[in-house]
């Protein structure tokens, strides 16, 4: 389960960050994209849950 939810988390800061990036503030921008790479990597945490199964 822990596999689903990292995936949407991840989906969902990749989102947010891609939508901060279109900001004319460089500080927002910045934060977009750090949200984005947060969100990727939430992604392949999720990945790795998945294909490990139950041994984790």
């Amino acid at each position: 389960m822990g596999e689903l939810t990292d995936k949407i988390k991840g989906n969902v800061n990749e989102a947010t960050g891609k939508a901060k990036q279109k900001s004319d503030d460089p500080e927002t921008r910045a934060e977009g994209r750090k949200d984005e790479a947060k969100g990727k990597a939430q992604q392949v945490k999720g990945e790795v849950k998945g294909e490990m199964g139950n041994d984790i």
